[in-house]
């Protein structure tokens, strides 16, 4: 079979840029669930293999205000799973903040819901201001990967605990549930204790897809191990290129094949028919940002005050990855030396995407990009990170995804009944 594009979509508000609810024509608010489902059967129009929702557990207006008044991402995908067919449904849940069991309940009713199609973002909680809300303090990054290491193991052992027949429901017999088949899982660990077994059965894809995001080296590891799909923060090629052999590259050491694991490197398409088009359209975004909330990010980012610096001068020395945002920070850095930024540059790039990739051009430009990344090692697909919603999404799916298809690089039509049969991915088999 033909290597083809993967593509998910990233649900951040009402759009990836952090002023793109400004725009003339933009959804208002996340909180609107006829219009959230309204961006789901855009992208599934646009033969997406997944649509992805993060999450925080805290507020910051000052950040990313569209993003602060949201609804619960689970809540939210289950009732799109009714208006939509074939598109697969992402949330984040904590493995910081959340337990193992609620967490295996919850996707494992989701891919019931959705008839196959739920997967779990797989994070640690990188903001240390979530921990005001549950009583405790914040944990430091190696031990949110050793906790995080756990629980995915606890989560997936719940996922297994029954055969994918244990409901027999004999009428004859009386027999609804063959007991040799539903087990224990009677786990005791370092953090966590769990007896189950799951109180819901086997789910469709056997096991949902475990979607991560971590770009440190712990954070691959641990995808290395776990995961199905990452997704990657990267500003070029090159940098991609070394991420996704480093990625790829630790997959033996736990038995698994390259096609095991998908790559989707974020990126924010601002597409317009001619390059004057596409540029107008990224600088009219710029003019929307208030320096409150470039400053909230960029100051999230590094885990430091930013404000305290003169953004027309030099990106200060000294700066280091921050413990919360290690992938972005690095990313960040790196590039900013790499091209002798001044700090109002690394300002300018976190607000328009918070780091991730801004990609401006024609539709022929950027399916050239898209292509050149795809085929030279540097990714599987992309998480595409719509500036604004609709408008940003539909100028992606109305102007690229059509390129795309000629070319024979994506797929005109969907296959499969599940979010594994979309992605290529082997149902797991119970261990």
């Amino acid at each position: 079979m033909t290597r083809k594009i993967h593509f998910g979509l990233f649900l951040l508000g009402t759009g990836s840029h952090v002023a793109g609810w400004r725009m003339p024509g933009a959804m208002d608010s996340f909180q609107d669930i006829e219009m959230v489902k309204q961006i789901a059967v855009e992208a599934e129009r646009g033969k997406f293999d997944l649509i992805f929702m993060g999450d925080n557990l805290n507020a910051d207006p000052g950040a990313h205000p569209s993003y602060t008044a949201r609804l619960e991402p689970l809540t939210l995908l289950a009732a799109i799973a009714g208006a939509t067919k074939h598109i697969g449904l992402g949330a984040t849940a904590s493995t910081t903040y959340g337990d193992p069991f609620s967490v295996a309940r919850i996707f494992a009713s989701l891919d019931h819901i959705s008839c196959g199609r739920a997967a779990w973002n797989a994070v640690t909680t990188a903001n240390p201001a979530a921990a005001a809300n549950f009583g405790t303090m914040h944990p430091d990054h190696s031990r949110r990967y050793e906790v995080a290491e756990e629980f995915l193991g606890v989560v997936r052992g719940l996922w297994d605990c029954w055969a994918d027949n244990a409901i027999v429901a004999d009428r004859e017999s009386g027999v609804y549930i063959d007991p040799v088949k539903v087990r224990a899982l009677d786990h005791e660990g370092t953090h966590f204790k769990v007896k189950g077994p799951l109180n819901i059965s086997r789910s469709p894809q056997g096991q949902p897809i475990i979607l991560q995001a971590g770009g440190s080296g712990p954070g691959q590891e641990l995808a290395a191990k776990s995961a199905d799909v990452v997704f990657s923060v990267t500003q070029d090629l090159d940098e991609a290129r070394a991420f996704y052999a480093s990625l790829k590259g630790r997959l033996p050491g736990y038995g698994r094949e390259p096609d095991s694991l998908i790559v989707l490197p974020g990126v924010m398409p601002i597409v317009g028919r001619t390059e004057r088009e596409a540029h107008d359209k990224l600088a009219q975004l710029q003019g929307f940002i208030s320096e409150t909330n470039a400053l909230s990010l960029l100051s999230d980012r590094f885990g430091i005050d930013m404000s305290i610096y003169d953004l027309d001068g030099p990106v200060p020395e000294g700066l280091v990855p921050s413990d919360s945002y290690h992938a972005f920070a690095r990313v960040m850095l790196d590039k900013a030396k790499r091209e002798n930024m001044r700090l109002r540059d690394v300002y300018n790039l976190m607000a328009a995407a918070r780091g991730h990739w801004v990609l401006c051009g024609t539709p022929d430009y950027i399916a050239d990009t898209l292509e050149t990344w795809f085929t030279t090692g540097a990714a599987d697909g992309f998480n595409v990170m719509p500036s604004y919603f609709l408008g940003g999404l539909t100028d992606f799916v109305d102007m690229v995804v059509p390129i795309l298809q000629a070319r024979g690089l994506y797929r005109t039509e969907y296959e499969g009944r599940t979010l594994r049969d979309l992605m290529g991915l082997a149902r797991p088999e119970r261990i």
